[in-house]
This record gives C-alpha cells, structure tokens and sequence, in this order.
C-alpha cells in the first residue's frame, strides 16, 4: 500500500468509526451529534471572506452544504492520518501502538474548541452554548474515539 493510500485508508476508517461513535451515542442516550450541513454552510460562506457566525444556524443556506461538509469531515480525518503518520513515521503503522493514536486524537479537539466552535458561533471551546461543559466533554470522548479509530484502522491497514 502506498503512503498516500495508507492515510487514507487510515483516516477515512478513523473516521468512520468516530461516525459509528456518534450514531450508538444517539441511539443509545438521545441527544443531537454534529450537523455535518452545517459545517458545510460554514466552509461555503468562506470564499466570500466570511470565517465567523453568531450562529451558523441561521446563516444563508449554501448550495451542497451537506456534500461540503460530509466532504469536509472525512479529507480532515484523512488530514489527521498523515499528522499521525507525519509525526511517527510510517514504522508506527507497522506496527501501531494506542498512545501516539490517543495522543493525536485527542489533540485534535484543538480544531473543534478553537477554529470551527468560535466560527459557526458556539464560542471557543463551546463557551457561548447552553451547556458549555457538557459540549466540551462530548468534543473530547469523540475525538478520543477517534485516536482509537486511528489505531484500529492501522491495524486494519496491516491485512492489505
């Protein structure tokens, strides 16, 4: 497998499995996941120079927002992969251990609580939601979720 196949492979089944996390989560305790349309809508109001919402809710539909975003969600999951392989080498997919996988799943909560969170209009790290706290620990089980995800697609990577 190429390097750029294994990232992929990677991310997208990372991403898959965070996806996966999210749908039981719903199923099992109710609540609301994140609204992928959305995140489109944010993405497609950025080559008009906008970056931040109050609420992206109410912000113009977009056309092919939720293509934009289910898009936009697995090339970052992918994007995720290859910091993941860019910072311990193609060897830990090899033979991948769960603490650099965590470790980079983990970090990337950092995107949520500080680029897209304060853009669609929640505030950084959620603070401008009912629940802020309740918000954040959501953000943090689903992107250690999907750390896992990142271990268990590489090695689901080993059998190609």
């Amino acid at each position: 497998m190429t390097m750029l196949a294994l990232i992929c492979f990677i991310g997208m089944g990372a991403t898959a499995i965070m996806d996966l996390w999210g749908w039981l989560r719903k199923r099992v305790f109710g609540g609301k996941g994140l609204d992928y349309r959305l995140v489109g809508r944010w993405i497609a109001h950025m080559p008009q120079g906008r970056f931040r919402h109050d609420n992206i809710a109410t912000a113009p539909v977009k056309r092919a927002e939720r293509l934009i975003g289910w898009t936009a969600h697995y090339l970052i999951g992918i994007a995720f992969a290859g910091l993941l392989l860019g910072l311990f080498s193609v060897e830990w997919a090899a033979h991948p251990t769960l603490g650099p996988a965590l470790a980079v799943g983990i970090g990337t909560v950092a995107a949520p609580f500080f680029l897209m969170q304060p853009g669609m209009g929640a505030g950084i790290a959620a603070s401008r939601t009912p629940r802020p706290n309740a918000a954040r620990l959501q953000s943090l089980l689903t992107h250690a979720v999907f750390g896992l995800g990142l271990y268990v697609a590489a090695w689901a990577a080993k059998g190609f």
